[in-house]
């Protein structure tokens, strides 16, 4: 694995250039949540190993630990104890501010609800990462137009959220997670609110842009249509991965 990389002011170094064999690689993971003086195992120890590129289904029944393993794999929350490699460094060692910049750089994000500002035209909408990340306005707009087209929103670009579908805002809820072409995309639930006919078109979108841009993609579904299409799943019960 490689090591970790920073410099001062907590700024994530770019990735060397030949990439680690693995985007995730967990030992031990647990989180503990204390509740009224009682300890809450969510995650019991689990182990894997995920390598660049795939695309991973993780399935199990609700209260299982997907949606947790996701945020600690997101770097959205800390686990209680064991080690994690994300895209060659390691976490445990990382500043707060350090796993911010990871975070922002090189991971995208899709959940079952889109979360797209309602006062921004889907463009505006999907060039927000960027424009966080100090592009200029026209071209952080250019490469989200872009991505637009891809998903089949280019007619839609110049509108708001309340103007377009369901689905629709799905597809820009996509386009603004892969935007900045992250190494590691995390999908939770990405199609539970939708339709069979508009979650088959989210998943093959899914598939072909992570493909096309070279993406780790973590799926946690209870669609078994998703899941028989990645290439591998992982079965989460009781806080262990069977």
């Amino acid at each position: 694995m490689d090591e970790i990389k920073t410099r001062a002011g907590g700024k994530i170094l770019e990735a060397k250039k030949t990439s680690p064999e693995y985007a995730l690689f967990g030992e031990k993971i647990q989180k503990v949540y204390s509740q009224g003086g009682k300890n809450l195992d969510v995650l019991k120890g689990i182990d894997f190993k995920i390598k660049m590129g795939e695309i991973i289904a993780i399935v199990g029944p609700s209260g299982a630990g997907k949606s947790t393993l996701l945020h600690i794999l997101g770097l959205m929350d800390n686990p209680s104890s064991g080690e994690l490699t994300l895209l060659g460094w390691n976490v445990e060692k990382m500043k707060e501010t350090e796993k911010d910049n990871l975070r922002n750089k090189y991971i995208g994000f899709l959940f079952q609800f889109h979360y797209l500002l309602p006062d921004f035209t889907l463009l505006e909408n999907v060039s927000l990462p960027l424009r966080i990340q100090g592009f200029k306005e026209k071209h952080a707009k250019d490469l989200a137009a872009e991505l637009l087209v891809a998903v089949g929103l280019k007619e839609r670009m110049t509108h708001f959220t309340s103007q377009v579908s369901g689905g629709e805002q799905q597809r820009a809820a996509l386009a603004r997670a892969m935007v900045s072409k992250p190494s590691l995309l995390i999908c939770d639930e990405p199609t539970g609110n939708l339709d069979l006919e508009r979650g088959e078109e989210i998943r093959d979108l899914i598939w072909r842009i992570a493909r096309a841009q070279g993406s780790t993609v973590l799926v946690a579904t209870h669609n078994p249509e998703i899941a028989k299409n990645a290439d591998r799943i992982l079965k989460i019960v009781d806080g262990k991965i069977v």
